[in-house]
């Protein structure tokens, strides 16, 4: 990867990576821990800051200017692995790369309470993306069904673990048709939040085996969903009043693409779709992981539910997902229908309600929060 260097200019402190840090040791060791990941990535060249303190306490590492304008111009991240030779799809170490370098991209700036924070963070953005990469299911939106061996079912407490079945395990087995022979039924929604809660787990398997015990006691009790599970699990950066720019991903990032059209989204479950960013401007597709979306395909994807939309005998909305599939590998083929549909739902979304002139594409993006002893600022419901 060819690095550039700049001369120095002041950092803007609400941008990049910023580590927090009590006293001069734990500065001194975060600044070691985060350079010395850069450095075993080949990132220390494209990085200003590597560790100066903008405030009190704080220490920060951003991407260089030319970087961003060369790799990421006005903050297109689709493009990073093309523009910087990366090739994530295929190699971890590259994937670790991309997700350092929007990272240190963001206009947003993602502050850690100290640097083993920041590392389980990109971790479990490795984790997402992977799980995401092996996960097949049957989409429904009325119908739920988990492997029998591993999950339970009460309508008061969800699908909880039976007691002595790993929680990771019974997560990947519900998700990865590998380890079950199976494709189970979810809705996107769910099966965010079991991608979501196993890296998480993934995570404090390593470094926080007092949480796993305890998401372990919660699962075997009662499921964390929903509005629920967002509240306890996930940060969520960006807003209606302050979007974040429109084309900026981090690989992991939980992502709503918003069915803009009024009609159609009053079908059960069509709302609009959750993904996740897998780079590489990829996103996931829980029901052909071999065929992920890109930004133009899930664009037309989302638009042409608007054309798949009937009324079965009772008069209830349905999707007719048939015709929807047919007709989204028909617009794939006509490159002026897929350049008119994309320039139609590339805008940021209206607020909720609204059904004016958004696109499909949400303001915010959301991933876990911390996880380390001492720093993890996940509670749980105490439901177990």
């Amino acid at each position: 990867m060819t690095a550039f260097t700049s001369p120095a200019v002041p950092l803007q402190i609400n941008r990049g990576i910023v580590v927090q840090a009590t006293d001069q040791p734990a500065t001194e060791a975060a600044q070691q821990a985060v350079n010395g990941e850069l450095q075993a990535l080949g990132l220390t060249a494209a990085v200003e800051g590597s560790g100066c303190t903008p405030a009190p306490g704080d220490l920060q590492w951003v991407l260089k200017q030319e970087r961003i304008d060369a790799w990421m111009p006005d903050l297109n991240t689709f493009a990073l692995c093309e523009r910087a030779g990366l090739q994530s799809r295929s190699h971890t170490a590259d994937l670790a790369r991309e997700i350092w370098l929007t990272l240190l991209a963001s206009p947003v700036a993602w502050v850690f309470p100290s640097a083993e924070e920041l590392l389980s963070a990109v971790r479990m953005r490795l984790f997402i993306v992977q799980a995401a990469r092996k996960t097949a299911l049957d989409f429904h939106t009325s119908e739920a069904e988990r492997p029998n061996d591993c999950w339970t079912y009460q309508k008061e407490t969800g699908f909880t673990v039976r007691p002595g079945s790993p929680l990771i395990d019974a997560l990947i087995k519900a998700t990865q048709p590998e380890a079950s022979g199976m494709l189970y039924a979810f809705s996107c929604y769910r099966a965010t939040e079991y991608i979501l809660l196993l890296a998480i787990a993934q995570e404090a398997q390593i470094s926080n085996p007092a949480l796993l015990a305890a998401l372990q006691k919660q699962w075997e009790t009662r499921a964390v969903m929903s509005g629920r599970f967002h509240e306890v699990f996930l940060r969520e950066i960006g807003s209606i009043d302050e979007p974040l720019p429109i084309s900026y991903y981090i690989p992991g990032d939980r992502v709503w693409f918003r069915n803009p059209d009024d009609a159609s989204s009053d079908v059960a479950g069509f709302e609009g779709s959750w993904v996740f960013y897998l780079g590489g401007g990829q996103f996931s597709n829980f029901w052909q992981r071999n065929k992920p979306f890109t930004l133009a395909s899930k664009c037309v994807d989302v638009y042409q539910w608007r054309n798949g939309t009937t009324r079965d005998a009772n008069g209830e909305l349905q999707m007719n997902e048939e015709l929807v599939e047919q007709l989204v590998d028909t617009t794939m083929t006509q490159p002026a229908e897929v350049e008119r549909i994309t320039q139609r739902m590339y805008r940021l979304r209206d607020p909720q309600g609204v059904y004016a002139q958004g696109g499909a594409m949400d303001t915010s993006r959301e991933s876990p929060r911390w996880v380390r002893p001492g720093t993890t600022d996940i509670v749980l419901p105490g439901m177990y």
